[in-house]
């Protein structure tokens, strides 16, 4: 493959436009996604190549797009319908899980809803409360639905096809922070199929499981770590569900520790299932317990420098390695 560098929000909107010209069933329908690309244009360009039948702009009324999704997906098409920020998720709650999540089951499998949601998560942007939340284990303890997060230019290439592809309602999490962060990515139509982690980096003594924008600073915490003598291994799941626990497992068996990072609040999030299932699957392979960094449980302040002190950074990532290590 013939591969340069995109920035995470080029790389999207890539996929977007290949799978579109190569699949005449996929449309696109949300808040300003046509005429003005999308609020953090992850759509430029779409409606001026497929044209207004299927790229459109819509109300703002998120239970109706979804529900004109979940219509069409039953009935053979495949669209893709954006809900700008993650936050706006709840006012679609129950075409959601309802709905989307349930079809399939409830008709025997006779249905199927090959639906894709996108939307854009997490902080550092100063949006606040009520648009800088990551909403991930709300979303992935509905069983019928996957959920997808990129945490680089190539996934977000790549998860974006594989969700449009999948015959599965499947939630694309793009991270706000991330939008201008360049990658290598194929200029060739690819897919990364869902369930499948990719291993960042190999190390011996701790695996470090990061979710979305996570991973980059993990990257930059196992940087300092080595000047310290401590070998990291940074697992990022790439979809929370189905999560590839094997991939997981596999790696804290070999490191015998593991720290698990995410940017939403660390009470009930998907931390805690993915520390249970190592706990489950490795416990006689730990030499510590597993050891959790995540937000507080409060919601995103709206000064940068409350934000910043809010969100996990590869300085609390390091200092918790070094703890789990024994170095703390």
């Amino acid at each position: 493959m013939t591969t340069r560098e995109l920035t995470y929000v080029k790389a999207f909107n890539e996929g977007l436009h290949q799978v579109m010209a190569a699949d005449p069933d996929v449309f696109l329908i949300g808040e300003d996604v046509a005429g003005y690309g999308g609020v953090f244009h992850m759509f430029d360009g779409l409606l001026t190549e497929f044209g207004p039948k299927r790229v459109k702009d819509t109300p703002i009324a998120e239970q109706a797009i979804i529900g004109l999704g979940v219509g069409a997906a039953a009935r053979g098409l495949r669209p893709v319908c954006d809900l700008m920020f993650m936050d706006f998720v709840g006012v679609a709650m129950d075409q959601i899980f309802n709905q989307a999540a349930k079809m399939k089951y409830m008709f025997g499998g006779g249905v199927s809803v090959p639906l894709t949601i996108t939307t854009a998560g997490g902080g550092g942007m100063s949006a606040a409360a009520q648009h800088s939340q990551s909403l991930e284990a709300w979303l992935a303890h509905i069983p019928g639905l996957k959920v997808a997060m990129p945490a680089s230019a190539y996934d977000a290439k790549g998860l974006i096809v594989g969700a449009i592809r999948d015959d599965n309602p499947t939630i694309v999490v793009m991270n706000k922070k991330m939008l201008g962060m360049k990658g290598p990515v194929p200029e060739e139509l690819y897919a990364i199929p869902m369930g499948q982690a990719n291993v960042v980096r190999e190390g011996s003594d701790v695996t470090i499981v990061a979710i979305a924008r996570m991973v980059v600073e993990a990257t930059k915490a196992a940087a300092t770590l080595e000047a310290e003598g401590i070998s990291v291994e940074i697992i990022d799941p790439r979809t929370v569900q189905p999560l590839d626990t094997d991939t997981i497992v596999t790696s804290v068996k070999k490191t015998n520790r593991a720290v698990i990072v995410h940017e939403a609040v660390e009470f009930g999030g998907i931390g805690a299932e993915i520390s249970s299932q190592i706990q489950e699957a490795a416990f006689d392979y730990l030499d510590a317990p597993v050891a959790r960094v995540a937000a507080p449980f409060s919601p995103s302040p709206y000064s940068p420098i409350l934000e910043n002190a809010y969100m996990p950074d590869a300085a609390r990532i390091a200092a918790r390695v070094r703890a789990v290590v024994g170095r703390g």
